[in-house]
């Protein structure tokens, strides 16, 4: 194998790829970058067995052939080439593979390419296009309430429904539950369902956009899902297991209904939180006409604010994971929101104000008087 191509495509693309590579595999050929010249086309593919990346790469092929190379070590040296082009070739008899740019010169050992695993092909089952903006906006919205308890893999995914003129996405890890409902703007042609890793739609949504592509593919196989976006492909194995019935988890019906301005609740939620450290609770105080957020750490501080809201009945107290509540707060894209609620013990409920499908159940923290 042998190619040429620019240093900073190569770094690009590489940099891109790399984030997929494995980092505490035992199987060593899983750190490594795996260079695919065939067809007079380059592609660089990693993958740490639960999800894996295809990127192609513009580069002119003198002679086709493949090799896997260290993910890191072939990153920082293309990092600190001193030329604009690069050439890359495999030197089979010495095992490595030679980079030359200007008059610097690099031999990096090549890994087992025998162990480097196949990729899917990009048919399935069920096959999908959809508006890569949708798509990628939903996972933003829920992605951050997927768990990263590993000893609950379930939780770790995110249930990913595409049918007729909807896009569905929920996320929960077990103290917080996050449901995007998008509407799209055309029906489907076809549908699926899969929980997918939180960790691989994350990664699609980042090359998503870096590609800029106006549409998605998705197809769903019997236990994996293939994402083709802007000349990429992403493959990720499917978590197994019965996700929660999320509808179960929300109540049918609350105490109070508080229409809220979005931009000031998350304002005074994000600095009382600053005093909300060494997992203190951020403490919401509703009386007649206004709402006190307060939060105190031993030996740190405490903080409070009020702001006019419009409550009413008997005064209460309830508290939250300053974390999740800053989390839901913020996933809110609306001028405002409505924070719903039962008593102290029981879930609290924020959504859009304006209908767009976004809600966000969250458990509250027991409270010492």
């Amino acid at each position: 194998m042998k190619l040429k191509a620019s240093a900073s495509e190569l770094l690009a693309q590489l940099q891109t790829v790399s984030r997929v590579a494995s980092t505490r595999s035992a199987v060593q050929a899983l750190s490594g970058v795996q260079v695919v010249a065939e067809g007079g086309t380059v592609e660089l593919r990693a993958t740490d067995m639960e999800v894996g990346l295809r990127v192609p790469l513009q580069a002119e092929v003198e002679r086709e052939g493949t090799c896997v190379v260290p993910a890191r070590l072939t990153l920082d040296v293309v990092r600190a080439l001193p030329s604009s082009d690069v050439s890359i070739e495999l030197r089979a008899a010495e095992q490595d593979v030679e980079i030359v740019s200007g008059s610097a010169q690099f031999h990096i050992r090549t890994l087992r390419g025998e162990d480097f695993p196949p990729f899917p092909d990009a048919s399935g089952d069920a096959v999908v296009t959809v508006p890569a903006q949708a798509f990628v906006d939903t996972i933003g919205k829920v992605a951050r309430s997927a768990s990263r308890d590993e000893t609950r893999p379930i939780l770790t995914g995110i249930l990913v429904s595409a049918s007729e003129s909807e896009l569905r996405m929920v996320a929960t890890d077990s103290y917080r539950l996050s449901v995007k409902e998008t509407p799209l703007d055309a029906p489907l042609d076809g549908a699926f369902e899969a929980n997918v890793p939180a960790r691989a739609l994350q990664e699609l949504a980042r090359i998503a956009q870096q590609a800029e592509a106006d549409t998605l593919r998705a197809a769903r196989r019997s236990n994996q899902i293939v994402f083709e976006v802007g000349g990429m492909t992403l493959s990720s194995r499917l978590i197994e297991g019965q996700f929660p019935n999320y509808r179960q988890l929300l109540p049918e019906t609350y105490e109070h209904e508080l229409r809220l301005e979005t931009r000031e609740i998350t304002d005074v939620v994000r600095r009382i939180a600053l005093l909300a450290q060494k997992n203190a609770p951020l403490r919401l105080r509703f009386s007649e006409g206004e709402l006190t957020v307060s939060a105190q750490t031993p030996d740190v501080g405490e903080a409070q604010e009020t702001v006019p809201v419009p409550f009413a009945g008997e005064p209460f107290e309830i508290g939250f994971n300053p974390e999740f509540l800053r989390d839901g707060v913020e996933s809110v894209d609306s001028d405002d929101l409505l924070l719903k609620l039962i008593s102290p013990l029981r879930p609290g409920l924020i959504e859009s104000a304006d209908g767009s499908g976004f809600i966000y159940l969250i458990m509250p923290i027991r409270l010492n008087v």
